[in-house]
């Protein structure tokens, strides 16, 4: 067999795990809303860690989840009960893998190709969610950037990466989950693979990943082919 393009993929966190994942809470606690608030939830847990990192103003990502959960009740007139926002917050910590994407982890192992992720994930959650899915032992490194105090797009977080496995960075595919990930991957240098799960347009920043699809098996070919 040839050997693989690439000596290490880099994951985002929601290429492996679905962010929809947490629907269900949500529903539960505000019915007939699940999906609305998930993705302005969402929306807002990204606006606040691009926020934090042009002001320098750094927190763990689950206090940036926690603070965007807040921010989004509010915005919507939606009250819950503290166990209730407990719950919110730990579905976090207990998302669900995508169908494709546990075989696909370990068709990348068995073929001798290295896995981190580089995600703003804290620590806390990246673990929590590799046990839950009994899947922690498929990574070389769980990496996120609050080791150095960054976020996506920052390139000091991608760079992060390139210290952990200590290879160059065409020796590394990034595999996104974000149009803006994938320009911002691209921009740092990594060859760049956009699993574009939810079909989304091409973000229009002037930059494009080298490929894209909507599964893991596209994002198979890119490294192994």
């Amino acid at each position: 067999m040839a050997a693989p393009r690439f000596k290490a993929v880099a994951f985002d966190y929601f290429v492996i795990f679905n962010p929809n994942s947490v629907v269900p809470t949500v529903e539960k606690v505000f019915p007939g809303r699940g999906l609305e608030f998930t993705k302005a939830w969402r929306a807002k847990q990204f606006e606040y860690g691009f926020l934090r990192s042009i002001t320098n103003r750094h927190e763990d990502f689950f206090k940036v989840t926690e603070d965007a959960l807040t921010y989004t009740a509010e915005a919507m007139k939606l009250e819950f009960s503290p166990q209730a926002k407990q719950e919110l917050l730990n579905a976090y910590l207990t998302l669900t893998p995508w169908p494709d994407a546990i075989e696909g982890l370990k068709t990348l192992k068995a073929s001798g190709v290295r896995i981190i992720t580089i995600a703003n994930f804290s620590s806390k959650m990246l673990r929590a969610n590799a046990e839950h899915a009994g899947i922690a032992d498929l990574f070389d490194a769980l990496l996120s950037t609050e080791e150095n105090h960054t976020y996506k797009p920052d390139p000091r977080a991608y760079g992060l990466g390139l210290e952990r496995l200590g290879l160059k960075k065409d020796e590394v595919a990034f595999a996104a989950f974000g149009g803006w990930d994938a320009y911002g991957a691209k921009s740092f240098g990594f060859p760049t693979y956009w699993v574009n799960r939810f079909n989304l347009p091409v973000e229009k920043l002037g930059i494009s990943a080298d490929g894209t699809s909507h599964d893991f098996a596209g994002l198979l070919e890119f490294v192994l082919n």
